[in-house]
């Protein structure tokens, strides 16, 4: 049993960490919607990029396959 640890899924979630990184940083001190934009176009678009990569044979059991 896999808990996730495939290049697709580390590539999503650390994707989507630095879109919540960028778009908590566009916080702080003033509000800047630009960056939070680009942050939160990141987070949403790690779901997707996961599922490409995944059916593209990166996801589960990669490590076996290389």
């Amino acid at each position: 049993m896999s808990h996730g640890s495939s290049p697709a899924s580390w590539t999503a979630a650390l994707v989507c960490l630095a879109g919540f990184l960028i778009g908590g940083i566009s916080m702080i001190p003033n509000p800047n919607w630009v960056v939070f934009t680009v942050g939160a176009v990141m987070v949403v678009g790690a779901l997707p990029l996961g599922m490409i990569l995944s059916k593209m044979g990166l996801g589960e059991g990669a490590a076996e396959k290389h």
